[in-house]
């Protein structure tokens, strides 16, 4: 493959540059598409940030869907496809996210690649969450599952297997790596469990509703989140009714998303007397690429790092986990 422009005229330079990770020195990036090595498209970054936890050096893993993008309306352009010719695996989270890129690799995979969903593997029919963003009748359940830890380490153990299967001869590279993530997740976990804990009153007030799976493991209350599910905002009657649940609530802070700004959710928080914070991301990761941020554990730090203490809550514990990568990431996200 003579390199492939993404959404951003990725060039062999550019992969050099923005793509590198936070473990390897950019002068010794290596060729894209070297056809010695597994090639994986991976979706939205928090799920390519976990399969390069995994797969590290040993193959070569590309984004698809660019960072601060709507990821459950953004459909790839046609250049894309020559990229998904090349997979050999495409790890999508699935639960009906990625529809139109799932279309996208299904006619353009190559003789043996396969799409692999994270979110459908992970959990059955019967745990589907459905919500104001997501209600039942549409068809489509909430397929936020990497913002629930215990369910992201899933998604890394589905990786480490498909990889050792599909690459045995770097299987215990891949089993180490998962070993180390999962001990990682441990620890993000605990620190979770310890801020939570001094939170007066766990309850989520938040522009789009990626935190379901996460309120159900960690004993939240989801209390509305004002995307409803064709993307628009809600009605003023809505708006009406979310304002008088955040007063009968009671908390002291309601969120809005870094990448989408809402004028409505400022409008709740003004006339529900309450604060008003603009900066939870679900999957924008924070920082840019190659940065020591940028990351899935980055990402979840700083969104409950943000909950915690909006909401009253003491987040020592959480700032206290070190960010940081259990293998190379060089993978490429797109910006």
């Amino acid at each position: 493959m003579k390199g492939w422009n993404s959404l951003g005229a990725m060039t062999a330079l550019t992969l050099a540059i923005a793509g590198c990770g936070t473990d390897a020195d950019s002068s010794a990036r290596r060729s894209p598409l070297d056809g010695n090595r597994v090639t994986i498209a991976t979706t939205v970054a928090p799920i390519t940030s976990i399969v390069a936890n995994i797969v590290g050096d040993r193959a070569d893993v590309y984004g698809i869907v660019p960072e601060g993008t709507n990821s459950h309306t953004f459909e790839p352009k046609p250049s894309v496809t020559e990229l998904l010719s090349e997979a050999d695996v495409v790890f999508i989270n699935g639960l009906v996210l990625e529809e139109p890129t799932k279309e996208l690799a299904e006619g353009s995979l190559k003789d043996g690649a396969e799409i692999v969903e994270l979110g459908t593997l992970t959990i059955p029919e019967s745990d589907y969450i459905y919500d104001f963003s997501f209600p039942k009748e549409g068809g489509k359940p909430n397929p936020h599952l990497w913002t629930d830890p215990t369910l992201a380490r899933r998604y890394a153990e589905i990786v480490k297997d498909d990889m050792s299967a599909r690459d045995p001869d770097n299987a215990d590279y891949y089993a180490e790596n998962y070993t180390k993530f999962s001990t990682l997740i441990d620890e993000l976990d605990v620190a979770m469990r310890t801020s939570f804990a001094t939170i007066p009153k766990r309850e989520l007030l938040t522009y789009h509703d990626a935190y379901a799976y996460f309120a159900k493991t960690y004993d939240w209350t989801v209390i509305g989140a004002i995307q409803v599910s064709d993307f628009e905002d809600p009605t003023p009657a809505e708006v009406a009714d979310l304002i008088e649940q955040v007063k009968e609530a009671g908390v002291p802070a309601i969120f809005g998303s870094e990448v989408f700004p809402s004028p409505v959710l400022e409008q709740i928080g003004r006339e529900a007397d309450v604060q008003y914070v603009d900066e939870l991301r679900d999957d924008d990761l924070p920082g840019e690429p190659g940065g020591q941020e940028h990351s899935w554990l980055g990402l979840m730090r700083f969104d409950y790092i943000t909950m915690t203490e909006a909401l009253g809550g003491d987040a020592t514990a959480l700032k206290a986990v070190k960010v940081r990568n259990v293998a190379p990431d060089e993978a490429d996200y797109p910006q």
